[in-house]
């Protein structure tokens, strides 16, 4: 049986609808009663793991889940060893660094050397700041990194942007993005070259779904 690990939250409709597309049904997952991590498809070849965002590619690389769908971002932080198959287009979004909008910094080498940044993306964070050979002192939050400028603990954030709603609503700006990320169709690379079909099938229909949205 297929297993593929799909994230709570944002992207989870949309991985629903997209797994729809190549005869996998993990509507289950949506039914707001439903408290079941594990459901089966009705096909009775599939079965989905429901499972944090940065868990998803865990559960591929260690082979528990042959397929996954998880967002670049964290694929980008987290760098495990898994094979990316399709980009999916949904869940757009960008990951940037933000800072209060009266601070003055237009570009993040605008930012003082050494000066601190919070956000829950380090690996991402430092990455960039060493790309621009600016030292920072980076700060790992779990979630509201934008308290982190709001309460002078960091001068700046990197963090996931979409609307940009809530950085205006908490008087930040994003002052320079790293990269723009999107859902990606993952796979456990020993179980793709083992594959006789069955995982190919499912890869080939949802790229095909994919051309068809564009």
């Amino acid at each position: 049986m297929i297993t593929v690990a799909l994230a709570k939250g944002a992207l989870l409709k949309d991985s629903v609808r997209c797994l729809a597309a190549a005869g996998l049904d993990f509507s289950a997952l949506l039914d707001s009663d439903n408290r079941q991590l594990m459901v089966p498809s009705p096909c009775g070849t599939a079965r989905a793991l429901l499972v944090r965002n940065a868990d998803v590619p865990v559960y591929v690389a260690y082979g528990q889940a042959q397929l996954g769908i998880v967002g670049e971002d964290v694929l980008r932080e987290h760098q495990l060893p898994v094979a990316p198959l399709v980009d999916l287009g949904f869940g757009s979004c960008r990951m940037a660094v933000a800072v209060k909008a009266s601070s003055g910094y237009r570009r993040a080498a605008d930012l003082p050397a050494h000066c601190r940044v919070a956000s829950k993306f380090v690996r991402c964070a430092e990455t960039f700041f060493n790309q621009l050979d600016l030292p920072v002192e980076l700060i790992h939050l779990t979630g509201s990194v934008e308290l982190g400028p709001i309460t002078g603990m960091s001068e700046a954030i990197v963090d996931l942007v979409a609307t940009g709603r809530t950085l205006r609503d908490n008087g930040l700006v994003a002052i320079e993005d790293l990269f723009h990320s999107t859902a990606r169709l993952i796979g456990h690379p020993l179980a793709l070259r083992l594959d006789q079909g069955q995982l190919q099938t499912i890869i080939d229909r949802v790229a095909a779904a994919r051309l068809e949205a564009r």
